[in-house]
Parts: structure tokens; C-alpha cells; sequence
């Protein structure tokens, strides 16, 4: 009977720590494998995607899925079905050029749709957010790698939402006693992985590759960017979500690459030769940026765990179907 109770109580322990969770973007690149990685821990999670960039291939049959634009005033219904403890927010216009070219349309996204997201955590009682920052917050650092202290000098409407989102986040835990955690990614790469956002330049040569195209870059190619891995990543929002710590974190590699650079690996990687097309710098694009993840590693315990060679291995296989080198 005593060993019955005991496991009783274990199980009841275990259980205790499921807890009901909401993805926005949940169909997306990071979102999708964030879903797969909380269903594998035992989690009842569900998703709220308008498919803008998300594809219903990366959904897991086993999370309940409502196709709605975040700034939707339904999404009520579905924070009041699911009764959400922890949200995990995602969802965004992530492609910086586009922000630049219609601020309008990514502010009612990024900016409008996240105050939709905030009002409904408050009215159902969500006890957590965690926050998909940038580290298009900073613009171009004045320090390399950069840490959460620096200053703030965002050069898009993409990077100006962002840190939107971050300040609202503080509001709502000050008013309502909401914890939060905001990650500053650096440029997130990995398999389904689309052509938008800082980190698509990845997937952007690979499908280039592998339609035998010239890869175009931007500038002069020197230009520098932190590449984390999309597992890793997913790895960070699961630290997030366990710690009882509110904050803003830099999720990344504390490395810079160039663009050459990361041309030059993938060559090594793919075996093609690779012809470059070298075109004009775009407007908002940084020289420079690789952030410090020592504070994340130092709270929530986290640290990257792939080198940019070992992820562009995983890529590579993803995009092109080979295990490359």
C-alpha cells in the first residue's frame, strides 16, 4: 500500500508539471518545432496560425489548430476553450525588407496583433508569456557580441515592433502580475525554414543551390551575422518556460560570420560550385551583429549546443536531401 501511495504521488507530480500551452505562429518555422518538442514532453498544446507563412505540413496532428490571424478578436474563443497557462508567441511579420517597404502592415501584425495577444492572456488568466524578440532590437551594436544592456537602436519598423513587444510585456507584469520572458534571437536557420526573416538568407542559398541558381548577395558580402540553430532555439523557449525568472534574454551564438563565410561553408558542405551574384546593400541591413548569451546561460541554464557546421549539416540534409560531408 505504502509503494502503491508513493507512486500515486509520483505520477500525480508528473502530471502537475503538464501544463495546457498556446503556440502563436505554431505552424511556422521555430513555432512548429517548438509544438513537436512540448507534445514530445507531454504537454496538451494548441495552435493559432493564419498560414500567411506557416504551411499545415508542419503541423502535429496531435495539437488542436485554429487558423486565425492574431489580431482577430475570435482568438478570444479560442483562449477561452483551451485556458491556456503559458503562451508561447511566435506569431509575426518577421521578413525586415517587407516591414521597411509597408510599415503599416507589419505594425498591425507585430505591434497591434501582440496587444490582442496581451489583452487575452490578461482576461484568461494566462500565467506566462514567453516572447520571440530580435536581436533587430539593438541595430548596429556599439559593442560585438552585444549584451541585453546595450543600447537600443533599431534601424526597421520591424526591429522598432519588436522592441514594442518587449516594453509591453514589462507593462503587463507590472499591471497584471504576468511573468514573461522576452529572447533576442540572432539569425535562427535549420530545416523548414522559409525565405523570410534575418535567418533566411540560409534556406535562401540552399533552395538557390539547389535549383542550380547564382547566389545573390547584398552588399559587399563582409557584412556579419550570429547563425543559432533552430534546435537550439526551441531549447531556449523550453528553459524559458521553466524558469521563474522574468527578463530579456540574447538567445545566440556569440559569433560572427560573414556572409562569405557562411557561402564558403556551404560550398564546402553541398561539393557545387557556387556562382555569386553580387548586388546593392539593402536599406536596414546591419554591418554587424553577433550578440552575448552569457545572461541566458547564467539564468535559464542555456547554451548553444551546435556549431554553424553540425547545423548547416542538418540543413543541408532538410533542403537538399543529402547528408552532405
Amino acid at each position: 500500500m505504502i509503494i502503491i501511495g508513493f507512486n500515486v504521488i509520483i505520477l500525480s507530480m508528473i502530471e502537475s508539471r503538464k501544463k495546457r500551452i498556446l503556440v502563436t505562429g505554431g505552424a511556422g518555422f521555430i513555432g512548429s518545432h517548438l509544438v513537436d518538442r512540448l507534445i514530445l514532453d507531454g504537454h496538451k498544446v494548441s495552435i493559432i496560425d493564419n498560414l500567411s507563412s506557416g504551411s499545415r505540413k508542419n503541423l502535429n496532428s496531435k495539437a488542436s489548430f485554429y487558423k486565425l490571424d492574431i489580431s482577430n478578436k475570435k482568438i478570444a474563443e479560442v483562449f477561452d476553450r483551451e485556458k491556456p497557462e503559458v503562451v508561447f508567441h511566435l506569431a509575426a511579420q518577421a521578413n525586415l525588407q517587407k516591414s521597411i517597404l509597408d510599415p503599416v502592415a507589419d505594425s498591425k501584425t507585430n505591434i497591434l496583433g501582440f496587444i490582442n495577444i496581451c489583452k487575452n492572456c490578461k482576461e484568461f488568466g494566462v500565467k506566462k508569456i514567453i516572447f520571440s524578440s530580435s536581436a533587430a532590437v539593438y541595430g548596429d551594436g556599439d559593442q560585438i557580441p552585444t549584451k541585453e544592456g546595450a543600447s537600443l537602436k533599431p534601424v526597421s519598423p520591424y526591429g522598432v515592433a519588436k522592441l514594442t513587444g518587449e516594453q509591453l510585456l514589462a507593462l503587463y507584469r507590472e499591471q497584471f502580475n504576468i511573468e514573461y520572458v522576452a529572447l533576442r534571437y540572432s539569425n535562427v536557420y535549420g530545416p523548414r525554414q522559409g525565405n523570410n526573416g534575418e535567418g533566411g538568407v540560409v534556406s535562401i542559398f540552399f533552395n538557390r543551390i539547389k535549383n542550380n541558381e547564382k547566389l545573390i548577395v547584398y552588399g559587399s558580402g563582409n557584412q556579419t551575422r550570429d547563425f543559432i540553430f533552430v534546435d537550439d532555439v526551441v531549447r531556449a523557449n523550453i528553459c524559458a518556460m521553466l524558469s521563474k525568472q522574468s527578463g530579456i534574454f540574447n538567445i545566440s551564438s556569440a559569433k560572427e560570420t560573414s556572409v562569405r563565410q557562411l557561402i564558403e561553408e556551404i560550398k564546402l558542405l553541398t561539393k557545387r560550385d557556387v556562382q555569386i551574384i553580387y548586388a546593392p546593400a539593402r536599406s536596414g541591413d546591419q554591418a554587424r551583429s553577433a550578440l552575448d548569451y552569457s545572461l541566458a546561460e547564467k539564468v535559464l541554464n542555456w547554451s548553444p549546443k551546435y556549431t554553424l557546421r553540425n547545423g548547416l549539416k542538418e540543413s543541408c540534409d532538410w533542403f537538399l536531401g543529402t547528408k552532405g560531408i
